[in-house]
């Protein structure tokens, strides 16, 4: 029997290449990206390892009486928890106060343009970039921007949150698959944010007045009323961050099982559903919505690959080039995240595909982590097949070539300035 199971074995070179095909195949079709990591992962898992070992690799990555399958029980209900949460923002219409209350807080029309996408990207809504375009659109011709630059700033600002939002599904995801806390992650992605803002704002609001008329004062009360209804929106996300950090410092052990995120996003919803005073079925309805489950199942798949991955020796290909000198490991570090982040449009599948690929190569850090993420990261912000970037392209009227003006630069520096603090002796 188990004879007849081995015969579809083929070496790990082979395996990989056949099942990258099937996955590139699957997201040019936009098949769902779950149903997409978990093929791979079981078309790797036929092609390169004993059919009989396949049902004990899926097991061990969900035991509940190991660190990895707790790890990979938390982050896959966290990231139910955090997509429920965005879902219930929409249906509520929370995240419509959230966006109008801030838009009429701030009186300059730079500073709404970009903090308005970027406040909308802290939850990972379908669209979140098509909601934010009309009132960028609105601030941006106040301010005489050409269709490319109202297309670069919606999309640069609505991610440029996401390297330091402990909420964000990519960062939990690189975190859990690098062994890393998601304290030490953020703490070394700061500077690289701050950097992505000023480049963001030279790229698009350089030598650009703002009108005259927001220099006008608007009555104390109306400001006071839309600042509460900014802290009443947006107290459910506070609560969130506060109860991820507080718990994920208060006890490591916490941290490293991913309970830490996990313990925040269920208070998130909690609160989101006493502040808009929803009943039992308002507070389930997006529960209905299939994104839910398919994110869901797209982060379970990355950690499914990394076993898989790992069980069938595929980091191995990589040792002899490693141990030769013939390739840096900087360079897979940095080269190999961003090209597949570029090619896939996905940046949890590139980061699962290449802490896999690079597991068995070296150890990982910090540091290591970071290179990774932001490789993934700023690929999939410039990919042509990222859906907000053509979403928001096409809002604008505006041809993909023109905002590449605008958006190559900002990588080639934000990538400059990842280097260079991969770089630094800390």
């Amino acid at each position: 029997m188990e004879g007849c199971l081995s015969l579809g074995l083929v070496d790990p070179l082979t395996a990989i290449v056949v099942s990258f095909c099937l996955l590139g195949l699957m997201l040019y079709k936009r098949v769902n990206l779950g149903i997409t990591l978990n093929s791979t992962a079981i078309l790797l898992a036929l092609l390169s390892l004993d059919w009989w070992e396949i049902p004990n690799i899926i097991y061990a990555s969900v035991n509940p009486l190991t660190l990895e399958g707790q790890l990979t029980i938390s982050v896959v209900l966290a990231t139910f928890g955090i997509m429920w949460l965005s879902q219930l923002y929409k249906e509520t219409g929370f995240i419509k106060n959230l966006s109008e209350s801030l838009s009429k807080i701030i009186k300059n029309s730079k500073i709404v343009s970009s903090v308005l996408p970027a406040v909308i990207g802290l939850l990972p809504v379908a669209g979140g970039a098509l909601m934010s375009a009309p009132i960028v659109d609105s601030e941006a011709e106040k301010l005489k921007l050409k269709p490319e630059k109202k297309a670069y700033v919606n999309i640069w600002f609505r991610h440029i949150i996401l390297p330091v939002y402990p909420l964000s599904l990519f960062l939990i995801i690189t975190v859990a698959l690098t062994g890393t806390t998601i304290a030490s992650v953020i703490l070394r992605q700061i500077p690289i944010v701050t950097v992505m803002v000023i480049i963001g704002y030279v790229a698009g609001f350089w030598k650009v007045s703002n009108p005259k008329s927001e220099t006008e004062n608007r009555a104390k009360n109306e400001s006071r009323s839309e600042l509460k209804a900014f802290l009443k929106a947006f107290s459910p996300i506070l609560a969130t961050i506060v109860a991820a950090i507080f718990v994920g410092l208060l006890n490591y052990n916490l941290s490293r099982r991913g309970v830490d995120v996990l313990i925040a996003t269920f208070l998130g919803l909690i609160v989101l559903g006493v502040i808009s005073n929803s009943s039992f079925k308002a507070i389930a309805n997006p529960l209905r919505n299939l994104v839910v489950y398919d994110v869901t199942c797209a982060t379970y798949g990355a950690f499914l690959l990394r076993s898989v991955m790992n069980a069938a020796g595929i980091s191995e290909i990589f040792s002899p080039l490693v141990a030769s000198g013939r390739i840096d490991t900087t360079v897979l570090l940095a080269v190999f995240p961003t090209v597949l982040g570029f090619l896939t449009g996905s940046p949890s599948g590139a980061v699962a595909i290449s802490i896999s690929m690079l597991g068995g190569v070296l150890t990982f850090s910090p540091k290591t982590a970071v290179l990774i993420y932001m490789g993934a990261y700023l690929g999939y912000v410039i990919a042509p097949t990222h859906l907000c970037f053509t979403f928001t392209a096409d809002y604008f009227k505006s041809p993909l070539g023109k905002v590449y003006k605008y958006l190559i630069p900002s990588f080639i520096g934000t990538f400059a300035a990842v280097l260079l603090l991969y770089f630094l002796p800390f």
